[in-house]
């Protein structure tokens, strides 16, 4: 099997050949399994408690699944760039797929929870693996449309997972939320492993087993700080206080280790790129705000504005439905000019704005109203999402492909555990602290298992407990949006200082230009030359002309 030319790759007129069309067709729906199945499980949730029993580990159901997902992200990545993409790619749909038959066959709560871990793990890779696989095929130039598209993949599962999650229930069965993911994943592996041919790649140097189990300590303990603060430990109990002196005790001893492996599984000279730290930051604010606006928007809505479970996920939609846009419109931008700096600079001062315009809803504010605001927060994600993915990988070398794409959804991962927790802290504080004030001893009573009640048990409340509730939700809200804004700043200010190295490829003007003479700098966008593509071939064609570089 040859390879195909960075020409085969992209074309000479900047369009893609079918063979191309079906592996995106392929990557996209590995991110919509990835991205969907938190989604739909949440709905699926109640009728999987009445049938497994198990209420008291509810939230493990999900808390599994993160952390397998978190912990084994920077894994996948090392292992691609060590041991080849395509590889390890393949792997993480069929881990995947195996914890999703599992889980549809689970008998009791325990057995979903570890079965929910298994597909956790193979959740890392889809999301790493779909990311360092267009970094693979598609040169910088052309990236941003393709990663635009990601983008918006991401936004549909958030906006119809919901959806979908309930009707797969009410028709066949909560074990079809599980099932559903079969049939698309192995559409998945079929097209990857038919179309996709990038070179095989053996590295002499063995996994450094050391730094992978104390990332994953490291990790986890966050995670479990951040999943369990407030909630079931308080933030002062000596359960949060040894996981917080684990996980820092843990990460300070990877980092250690980093500096003396031999193979370390996050190579610590990737910091060393001003632009791949900035964009590491970035990522991180923006799965803060992405997640904690997600969960507190349906909250209000549903508790201040009175929309169903529902309604309160279709009225998302100007959130999600700008960031759609926005991502797809900043990729085809980027691709056609190759500038990129203005999006993030544009989208720290949007995600702030339109953060700030939320923190100043009350019981008064109209859906209209919130609807745009909601959308300010949109156009700021959108310009936001892929162009911090897009960045990292340019100023990396073609080696630190997989570690790179790894990183960065990692530091996103991270920023939304670290988002919910906060502003969910915050929120929680600012609802019972109300509800103490305008209700007294009733208040206290409604709140004191959860500062979130659901539809059911808000109109159970009595009229001026109901009154007192909305108007705790909303200063609750108030507080957790201006938190959010204020931690929108650090974005912007990275943003500010983000240095636009030119992104090379074959562009719209550039196809037919020798690599470094195409006046974008030479090799100065980290290392990746035109014609690093030529190793990623899709189809069986002829061998190229000139010498290839840039095997991965």
């Amino acid at each position: 099997m040859t390879d195909t030319s960075v020409e085969e790759v992209v074309g000479a007129d900047g369009e893609q050949p079918r063979s191309v069309r079906v592996v995106l067709l392929a990557l996209m729906i590995a991110m919509m399994l990835a991205m969907l199945d938190n989604m739909i499980i949440g709905t699926a949730m109640p009728t999987i408690v009445g049938e497994l029993g198990g209420l008291e580990h509810l939230a493990w159901v999900v808390t599994a699944y993160t952390l397998a997902t978190a912990a084994s992200t920077p894994l996948w990545g090392k292992i691609g760039d060590m041991y080849g993409r395509k590889g390890s790619f393949m792997a993480s749909i069929v881990i995947f797929l195996a914890g999703s038959a599992l889980s549809g066959m689970a008998q009791d709560m325990g057995q979903l929870i570890g079965f929910r871990a298994v597909q956790g793990l193979g959740a890392g890779g889809l999301m790493v693996g779909v990311m360092a696989i267009i970094g693979d095929l598609i040169p910088p130039r052309e990236r941003g449309k393709y990663q635009g598209m990601m983008a918006g993949v991401m936004a549909l599962a958030m906006i119809g997972g919901p959806l979908v999650g309930g009707t797969i229930t009410d028709h066949w069965g909560w074990r079809w939320s599980f099932y559903i993911n079969l049939p698309l994943g192995a559409v998945a592996l079929v097209a990857v492993s038919a179309v996709l041919h990038l070179p095989k790649k053996r590295s002499e140097a063995r996994i450094d087993y050391l730094g992978a189990v104390l990332l994953t300590v490291g990790i986890t303990a966050v995670v479990l700080v951040t999943t369990w603060g407030g909630t079931e430990y308080a933030w002062s109990s000596a359960r949060i206080m040894e996981l917080s002196g684990i996980g820092v005790a843990a990460l300070v001893g990877f980092v250690f280790w980093q500096t003396k492996a031999a193979e370390p599984v996050v190579p610590l000279h990737i910091f060393r790129s001003r632009n791949f730290t900035l964009m590491s930051l970035i990522g991180f604010v923006t799965g803060f705000v992405m997640f904690g606006a997600t969960l507190f928007l349906p909250l209000y809505q549903q508790a201040v504005q009175g929309a169903s479970a529902t309604n309160s996920g279709l009225l998302l939609l100007p959130m999600l439905g700008a960031m759609l846009v926005t991502s797809m419109v900043a990729g085809r931008v980027t691709t056609h000019t190759g500038r990129y700096k203005i999006f993030p600079v544009a989208g720290g001062v949007l995600m702030t704005v339109g953060l700030y315009l939320l923190s100043l809803m009350d019981t008064d504010t109209s859906r209209f109203t919130s609807g745009v605001y909601m959308a300010v927060v949109g156009l700021g994600m959108g310009c936001l999402m892929q162009i911090t993915m897009l960045v990292a990988q340019n100023s990396v070398e073609m080696k630190d492909m997989g570690v790179a794409s790894s990183s960065t959804t990692l530091f996103r991962t991270l920023g939304s555990s670290f988002g919910v927790a906060i502003m969910g802290a915050l929120f929680n504080h600012r609802v019972q602290d109300v509800m103490a004030q305008k209700a007294g001893a009733l208040g206290t009573k409604v709140t004191e298992q959860s500062a979130q009640l659901d539809a059911a048990s808000l109109a159970k409340l009595p009229e001026a407990a109901r009154v007192a509730y909305q108007d705790a939700v909303s200063a609750g809200t108030h507080g957790a949006f201006l938190l959010g804004a204020v931690v929108a700043v650090a974005a912007l200010v990275a943003a500010v200082f983000v240095t636009e190295v030119p992104l090379k490829g074959a562009g719209p003007k550039a196809a037919d230009t020798p690599a470094d003479g195409d006046g974008d700098g030479g090799d100065g966008d980290g290392g990746y030359d035109d014609t690093a593509t030529a190793t990623a071939g899709v189809t069986a064609a002829a061998a190229p002309k000139e010498p290839v570089t840039g095997a991965v």
